[in-house]
């Protein structure tokens, strides 16, 4: 009864609660604050750096015969400058990739651009030992060779993995517009000069100018220095040149006089009142003891021993021996058949280079593509600002989607290539043909190289790095064997067998890939979990784990 003597009321259903928020919804940064005029900024200018690479590599090759006449060396002699140059192309990426993870990527683009420039200015000016331009070749190839692998390390900082191929796809056709623009300028400089030194005279302005423009303009993006880009970058190898500048003018004289004398002020009275814990020692003996240990290059190496792993680098690695296969092929192949000059031959690189960047912008949207409708297919939403879980999201599955197809249309070209070379057909066949080739051939070792990022999240210029010692060991292996076996088996019959080698092996991996990829890659992050936990004592040792459980006891013990 109320008050008034009324009928009781009928009593309201309480209201439901609100849904209380999950600890993802409250904690739910941006995967990046970057903006996207900034991703274009970035995009175009690891596209230029990407091009040294490829641009070094295969301007080289119409040089040949005006290298082995200066310096009286045989054509063995001189074919050791490319071996020297594919040897360092793997080491490279081992060394700076590695650093790049732990160090940030501004300071690696740095260091390997000044590398490459000043070994280009050597090899300009020295003309007349053998011995030095062996030397000046592995330091040329030591700074182009690692932009490759840090740029991918920069792509997996800004773009969570279902939007990586938009950016991947650019810096791919920068990429590769190295491979076609080297051959072309290398072979008109040797057919209208007669010399070879104004080559290395273009490289280093090349260089030079990339070097400013990554200095002036290209940000830090390495998470474990700036995090998604909210953290200001602090060092100034971290800053652009210009913010230094600036930061540099707002300092005057007096504000660094003072705030030299506060910092001596504020040290000195933590001294006298507490000071330094045990605590803070041991978390600078720790950090400094993990630095240390992350510029270690050699992790790269053990990327290569996980199953998961494995698989991967072989389809990238062979097809990539497939690519170089066909690169030394075409000078004897073109001079023999076709009669072509210097000039000419370095023209004939330009329909497979046409593929190769119309292929790396393509593949890139496909990427994208095949993501989005395998989550679409596993009900999956995709979360554009702060990045899918990949442990949970098949990756395997959406970067190899319709892989097998690729494969077999590669193979076939292949095939095609060998026998058209074999019998002298029309010379626009064979070119025709190199162009389908460069296109699905980018498509399928860009697609291998951007998983082997994505499975492994953590240290994405190590995984590039690994991909590239592969692939640069498979590629010397096919320069290595392409000519005796030609001899022996002829044109047709040698890319023929290459074909169903590459092709068969190639899909076993495919299919194993997209089987068991994501089982062996969880294994593989649960083995290493359990590893951390049982080692946590080694990693820290004796010392430091009895100076922690002091200080976890009595935090306010102070040393002596």
């Amino acid at each position: 009864m109320d008050p008034a003597g009324s009928e009781p009321s009928k009593s309201k259903p309480p209201e439901p609660a609100p849904p209380t928020p999950t600890q993802s919804t409250i904690l739910s940064p941006l995967y990046t604050t970057f903006t996207q005029r900034q991703k274009h900024l970035i995009t175009f200018l690891l596209g230029l750096t990407a091009i040294t690479s490829p641009l070094t590599a295969t301007i080289y090759f119409p040089l040949l015969p005006l290298l082995s006449s200066h310096y009286g060396a045989s054509t063995q002699a001189i074919n050791l400058t490319i071996a020297i140059y594919i040897i360092f192309q793997a080491l490279s990426p081992a060394i700076f990739a590695t650093l790049s993870d732990s160090l940030g990527r501004r300071i690696i683009f740095l260091l390997t651009l000044t590398i490459y420039v000043l070994s280009n200015l050597g090899l300009a000016l020295e003309q007349n030992s053998y011995a030095a331009l062996l030397a000046l070749r592995a330091f040329q190839s030591l700074g182009a060779s690692a932009t490759f692998a840090v740029s991918y390390g920069v792509v997996a900082d800004l773009c969570v993995p279902a939007e990586r191929g938009k950016m991947i796809g650019p810096v791919s056709m920068a990429l590769n517009l190295g491979t076609c623009v080297g051959p072309v300028v290398g072979g008109w400089i040797a057919f209208k000069s007669g010399d070879y030194d104004w080559v290395f005279w273009f490289l280093f302005m090349v260089g030079a100018v990339l070097l400013v423009a990554v200095g002036g303009f290209l940000p830090e993006t390495a998470r474990n220095v700036v995090g998604n880009g909210s953290v200001e970058a602090g060092r100034w190898w971290e800053m652009t040149w210009g913010r230094c500048a600036w930061d540099w003018s707002r300092r005057t004289l007096r504000t660094r006089m003072k705030s030299k004398m506060e910092r001596e002020c504020m040290r000195n009275e933590m001294n006298e009142s507490e000071g330094e814990t045990i605590g803070d020692r041991v978390d600078r003996a720790i950090q400094a003891k993990k630095r240390f240990r992350s510029l270690n290059p050699l992790p790269c190496l053990r990327i290569i021993f996980w199953k998961d792993a494995a698989q991967v680098l072989w389809v990238h690695g062979s097809y990539y021996m497939v690519d170089y296969s066909i690169q030394t092929s075409i000078p004897p192949s073109y001079k023999d058949i076709y009669h072509f000059n210097e000039i000419e031959i370095g023209l004939s690189y330009l329909p497979r280079g046409a593929g190769i960047i119309l292929g790396g912008y393509v593949n890139g949207r496909m990427m994208d593509r095949n993501y989005e409708i395998t989550a679409k297919q596993i009900g999956h939403q995709i979360d554009r600002d702060c990045g899918d879980d990949i442990n949970k999201f098949p990756i395997e599955k959406a970067r190899t989607r319709g892989t097998y197809y690729l494969l077999g249309v590669l193979s076939l070209i292949l095939i095609g290539y060998g026998w058209a070379l074999d019998q002298r057909s029309h010379v626009s066949v064979p070119l025709i043909l190199q162009f389908i080739q460069g296109f699905l051939g980018t498509c399928i070792y860009t697609i291998s190289n951007t998983l082997l990022v994505d499975v492994f999240p953590e240290n994405p210029s190590t995984a590039a790095a690994a991909s590239s010692i592969i692939r640069c060991a498979m590629a010397a292996l096919g320069v290595a064997i392409v000519q005796p076996l030609v001899s022996v088996l002829g044109r047709g019959w040698y890319f023929t067998a290459l074909s169903i080698v590459t092709g068969c092996a190639g899909s076993v991996a495919v299919w194993t890939i997209r089987t068991w990829g994501m089982k062996w890659r969880n294994e593989r992050v649960a083995q290493i979990t359990r590893a951390g936990i049982r080692n946590g004592s080694e990693e820290t040792g004796p010392e430091e784990n009895i100076c922690q459980s002091v200080t976890l006891s009595n935090p306010k013990t102070t040393l002596p």
